[in-house]
């Protein structure tokens, strides 16, 4: 049975690894992405904190393991925001009314993303955190 997203081989025998298959698995991940944002307020935000994030590293000029730690968070977020979208387009399709797991099932898909800024919140004020102290004490940056 072919499942979606999934180039099988002529035989029916498994995927095929084409690189026209590699180039439309990669096209399908885009459009996911695409669907996350145009469907999902939050990752508006994600995207909004990305923006200053990055733009801070690179005025505050963050050394490549500080870079390390900014991008392992800003990964993991965007990460769960895109299984917590998946999970709640899944959660609609097979509970289309109300249902109180299905209700709990998105409340811990959010609860990971929630878990995921936090520990990205974290992670920045370990990395700009001292930086930023020193900017206002007027000492230099180390």
């Amino acid at each position: 049975m072919k499942s979606y997203g999934q180039n099988m081989t002529a035989d029916g025998n498994g995927p095929s690894l084409s690189f026209s298959g590699r180039i439309r698995s990669i096209n399908c991940a885009l459009q996911g992405i695409k669907a996350m944002v145009r469907s999902q307020h939050n990752a508006w935000v994600h995207a909004a904190a990305t923006v200053v994030v990055v733009l801070a590293g690179l005025l505050l000029h963050l050394k490549a393991g500080e870079w390390c730690w900014i991008t392992l968070a800003v990964i993991s977020v965007w990460s769960a925001e895109a299984l917590n979208t998946a999970f709640e387009f899944l959660t609609d399709v097979a509970s289309p009314e109300f249902h109180p797991l299905a209700g709990k099932a998105k409340d811990v898909a959010a609860g990971a993303v929630l878990i995921a800024a936090a520990g990205a919140v974290i992670i920045g004020l370990l990395v700009f955190g001292p930086k930023l102290l020193s900017l206002l004490s007027g000492r230099p940056m180390g």
